[in-house]
């Protein structure tokens, strides 16, 4: 999302409540709790507000995301500091030409004291798993993930391995060096929640990160940055709950579901927005409209999410690609030519 088109802009700062706002208690210290992981991680990541925001929708609503990026705009740094301001554990896997699925999920080892095989769990079992550059792995490793990302278990010698609750799977992509690549295929793709795509930063963000390394800051200890714990998985949990009682509208339920069904009419892509797309800007509407502080849903909700919702769940046809025709216009031109209810 990094610098997004205007209709995902409001991502990068939640609105303040509207009408009809959540006035219970619970919610409002949930709220003030993540608002709060905003400004945390911050203290490590200057200018990637958007790119926060739409990790926070993903963890309230248990999908993972795809970050795309050129090196050095801070996404490991992102996930690591986010980790840290809500207690999650994070690790990080580099994926290489010759990982093995084994390698991720982990795998049977023969243990010669008891003459017995035991699992050794991969670096799968965490609550955030960085899949740094995931598109440099052949597919059956990227395969390897699907029942992670989608079950939430492993299976090994056909037993299941739950994993642990939060899990979320954040993986990178460079978006200007294909060579020895494995493009995701579009049943993957589709498993993402959110595409995020972080920007460089502009000229006073870079400016103040370079303020803040001259002045010591060290990306490895982030201790030091001053990042601290402000939330809890407990919490996580607790705003989950009442995300999934945030009211939507048939009126609004079904501007979602036309929206979705004009990708699959533009006669500049050749695949459009899934039943499954449909259901993710269901719930990261809902999401949004929770953190905006209302307990309903409304269109400006669904178009805020619909860029980083759907942009890599339809394919462009290749004389559209020719012309210069983008995904994020094509979303544009979706959303200018749907009705919006009343």
């Amino acid at each position: 999302m990094g610098h997004p088109p205007a209709p995902a802009a409001p991502l990068a700062a939640p609105a303040a409540p509207a009408a009809r706002p959540q006035t219970s208690g619970p919610s409002q210290e949930l709220r003030a709790a993540l608002a709060a992981v905003r400004t945390e991680v911050s203290k490590a990541v200057v200018g990637q507000d958007a790119a926060i925001s739409g990790l926070i929708i993903a963890l309230l609503c248990r999908g993972h995301v795809l970050l795309e990026g050129v090196p050095g705009v801070a996404k490991t740094l992102l996930v690591r500091t986010l980790s840290a301001a809500l207690e999650l554990q994070t690790k990080r896997v580099q994926f290489t030409p010759d990982l093995m699925p084994g390698d991720v999920t982990g795998s049977l080892v023969y243990d010669a004291r008891t003459a017995e095989f035991s699992f050794r769990e991969g670096p799968v079992f965490t609550n955030l798993l960085l899949a740094d550059e995931i598109n440099r792995t052949p597919p059956k490793t990227q395969a390897s993930l699907l029942e992670a990302m989608e079950e939430r278990q492993v299976s090994v010698d056909g037993t299941p391995r739950p994993l642990p609750d939060p899990f979320l799977v954040i993986a990178t992509q460079n978006p200007v060096e294909y060579e020895g690549t494995y493009t995701l295929p579009e049943a993957q793709l589709d498993r993402f929640l959110l595409k995020l795509v972080l920007g460089l930063p502009e000229r006073h963000e870079e400016i103040e990160v370079l303020r803040r390394h001259s002045a010591g800051f060290d990306p490895r200890d982030l201790q030091a940055a001053g990042v601290r714990p402000v939330a809890s998985p407990s919490m996580l949990a607790a705003a989950r709950t009442e995300v999934a009682r945030v009211q939507m509208s048939p009126e609004v339920l079904g501007y979602t579901v036309d929206v979705c069904r004009a990708t699959r009419r533009s006669p500049s892509l050749s695949l459009g927005v899934s039943p499954r797309g449909a259901t993710a800007l269901l719930g990261t509407s809902r999401a949004w409209a929770w953190l905006s502080g209302r307990a309903f849903v409304t269109p400006d909700d669904v178009k805020a999410l619909a860029h980083p919702t759907l942009r890599h769940r339809v394919q462009l046809r290749a004389e559209a690609e020719l012309e210069g025709v983008s995904t994020e216009s094509v979303i544009d031109t979706v959303l200018a030519s749907v009705p919006v209810p009343r």
